[in-house]
């Protein structure tokens, strides 16, 4: 076995492995599984915080995700298990409410996935998912305007903030980068992160369609704690494990 106290440099190597598979570590675990005290990888996982590989929390450290490229980059990614959580998204929307479908590509697939059985009124700041919705003939369908953004394929700037401040949703649909039972649901972008707490905000009941690629994990800009999200549905052939993380917590986890 490989001595980790004498090679740190190793020991580092290891421990961003483990970051990249599992998304998030322990420092009780990694010490004993290391041979080396607690305070030589509370040291560790500072120092790979610093160059930006994770976020340290209470216990260990949680893997900081990257961005995944524009929004059409994003279409083509976990295709089946994105079809397969929004199949089941769509079981959990109420008849005659109103809802908010904010943009993404999971959100994108919920659109797609909509009975056209369903009466109701839907909001969204993309115009891509408000195409989509315009081919179910009982939806009442409002589009969020202003500038949009390019990468994320959505309105999210003062204008929309200010339109979705005057409307309340029975059930909103969020999307985000990164999910994290601590740190809770973040992205990468300031202005979409301020977008989406008005939304949450104007929502009695929050959704999340999450894929394996983004829990646990961190992005930049917190947008809600766990406790903030009503339901959190996932691919439970895919997560079976990560499934566990959310134990404590106060969301109700649906597995497809």
């Amino acid at each position: 076995m490989l001595d980790y106290a004498a090679f740190p440099e190793q020991r580092q190597n290891k421990i961003r492995q483990l970051l990249r598979d599992n998304g998030r570590v322990v420092c009780t675990i990694l010490a004993k599984e290391m041979q080396v005290s607690e305070h030589t990888i509370r040291r560790d996982l500072n120092e790979l915080t610093q160059e930006g590989v994770c976020r340290r929390v209470h216990g260990g450290a949680v893997s900081m995700l990257v961005e995944t490229g524009t929004f059409e980059q994003r279409m083509e990614q976990n295709q089946a298990e994105k079809i397969k959580i929004a199949r089941a998204c769509s079981l959990l929307i109420k008849s005659e409410g109103c809802i908010f479908i904010d943009s993404g590509s999971t959100n994108l697939e919920i659109a797609k996935n909509l009975p056209v059985q369903l009466s109701l009124t839907v909001v969204t700041n993309s115009p891509v998912i408000a195409l989509e919705l315009m081919k179910k003939p009982l939806c009442e369908v409002i589009l969020v305007g202003g500038k949009l953004n390019r990468e994320i394929g959505a309105s999210i700037d003062t204008s929309a903030v200010q339109q979705v401040n005057r409307i309340h949703f029975d059930q909103c649909f969020i999307g985000g980068c990164a999910l994290d039972p601590q740190m809770g649901v973040t992205i990468f972008d300031y202005e979409e992160a301020e977008f989406k707490k008005a939304l949450i905000e104007r929502s009695n009941q929050v959704i999340m369609g999450v894929t394996v690629d983004k829990l646990p994990g961190v992005a930049r800009y917190t947008i809600a704690s766990c406790e903030q999200i009503s339901v959190l549905v996932m691919d439970g052939e895919l997560n079976k494990g990560k499934a566990n993380l959310f134990e404590n917590s106060s969301l109700k986890i649906v597995l497809t």
